[in-house]
């Protein structure tokens, strides 16, 4: 099978959230984009489905949250960590100004297909699915593009930057040779599953699926529940690091009446539903920062470059907020002829101090969600009554809701065509 060539300003590889954001605000600014994805039409599994406001917020600039919305998605109002019938802590999301003033379950696929929706019409885009890297393309010492296979064959895409958004395992980030500094700073592992509701999405025969994100206290394992569109229910089973290996080889039975014990409410759903161990996969939580985001003619950004707890459901979040950050410095180096590791480096001094902070609240959040003893179950959920009613509350709540408030998108992004390559400019293809 003869191998395809392809030229290109920018190569982004992977088409999750965060690649696909930075491609389509590159196209707007007059960039050639090609998108590198492994899997074809997003019908793998993905387990980040919720939207914080910030996230919203920015989608919504981009013309793309409306069109994912009505493709299906849940709101919810509040997070809630419960105990039996007592709430330890709650973060009321309805405090916040309309219209983000919930978070919104949504499967991430319809995020992704209104994303690519909009990137297709540029004459400079280029998707190719199905493809997965290979290696990459030095030239003079840089990086200057990558090599691919799949079913459709081998190709080589040619590109003045590469940009790593394949996720905490990037294959990018280890042909570059970039450590991925990993550590273990939340000592515990997340098994998942979906149920089908039995009602709508967890909520009565009838009724409205439930408006809130529950984490429940079973000892030490909590368990994170929401209702997932259309009429499923998403639960994450947190267990201490490495030891679903014990509870597992005690077989299937024993794993059901767990988690049967942890979240009541589910139980029955739960027996007749969990049929096999192929109906649970376990997601290893560790969080990384990779030692470096830029070389010379490559970036990494979103989980390629810092990886998360799934606590507070920030990944998509940050993803989003990556694209929109890294994409002005993008499009000035682009301008510049120079995307040296020294230019592309702002990116990572620009964002390394929101994510230091989301890491720090990630381990705050991990702490109150493990915590036992009295001070947690009795003396807390006194304080959280008082505190909702400070300043402070609605301070932290904001925080968790859109992170960085300052990101915004680039009020000059459809101006910047001449200046990211005048030879090519598209002037045929759509704003969104």
């Amino acid at each position: 099978m003869a191998q395809e060539e392809y030229d290109t300003d920018v190569c982004v590889v992977g088409g999750g959230p965060a690649g696909l954001v930075l491609a389509l605000l590159m196209l707007r600014s007059g960039a050639r984009v090609t998108v590198v994805e492994r899997t074809r039409a997003h019908h793998r599994e993905f387990r980040g489905e919720i939207l914080q406001p910030g996230a919203m917020a920015l989608l919504d600039q981009l013309g793309v949250l409306a069109g994912a919305r009505a493709r299906g998605g849940h709101e919810h109002d509040r997070f809630r960590l419960v105990e039996g019938d007592r709430v330890l802590l709650e973060a009321d999301y309805r405090l916040l100004p309309a219209p983000y003033d919930h978070l919104l379950s949504i499967p991430q696929a319809h995020v992704l297909d209104e994303l690519l929706h909009h990137c297709r019409p540029f004459a400079g885009f280029r998707w190719l699915d199905g493809r997965r890297v290979g290696g990459l393309v030095r030239r003079d010492g840089r990086v200057a593009g990558v090599t691919a296979a799949g079913p459709a064959g081998p190709c080589t895409v040619r590109a003045r930057v590469v940009v790593g958004a394949d996720g905490r395992y990037s294959r990018v980030r280890r042909l570059a040779g970039i450590g991925a500094g990993r550590t273990e700073a939340f000592d515990h592992d997340v098994l998942w599953f979906k149920l089908a509701a039995g009602g709508p999405a967890g909520g009565a025969p009838g009724g409205e699926p439930p408006r809130d994100v529950r984490v429940f206290r079973a000892g030490g394992s909590p368990v994170l529940v929401y209702a997932s569109w259309p009429d499923r229910i998403q639960i994450g089973w947190t267990l201490p690091h490495q030891g679903y290996r014990e509870i597992a080889g005690r077989g299937l039975d024993h794993v059901r009446e767990q988690l049967c014990r942890a979240v009541p409410p589910y139980a029955h759903l739960i027996r007749e539903q969990i049929r096999s161990q192929r109906d649970l996969s376990l997601l290893d939580v560790f969080s990384s920062r990779a030692e470096r985001w830029a070389d010379d003619g490559l970036v990494l950004i979103g989980d390629a470059a810092h990886t998360h707890s799934p606590i507070g459901a920030q990944g998509i979040n940050l993803a989003v907020q990556d694209a929109v950050v890294l994409h002005p410095v993008l499009t000035a180096a682009l301008a510049a002829g120079d995307t040296g590791a020294a230019r592309l480096s702002a990116f990572e001094e620009r964002r390394a101090p929101d994510i230091t902070a989301v890491m720090r609240l990630q381990t705050l959040q991990s702490k109150a969600m493990l915590s036992q003893g009295a001070l947690a179950t009795r003396v807390r959920p006194r304080l959280a009554r008082v505190l909702r009613h400070t300043p402070l509350y609605r301070k932290v709540l904001h925080r968790i809701a859109y992170g960085n408030p300052s990101i915004r998108i680039s009020d000059g992004a459809d101006q910047a065509d001449e200046r990211v390559n005048p030879c090519r400019r598209s002037s045929t293809a759509p704003r969104p």
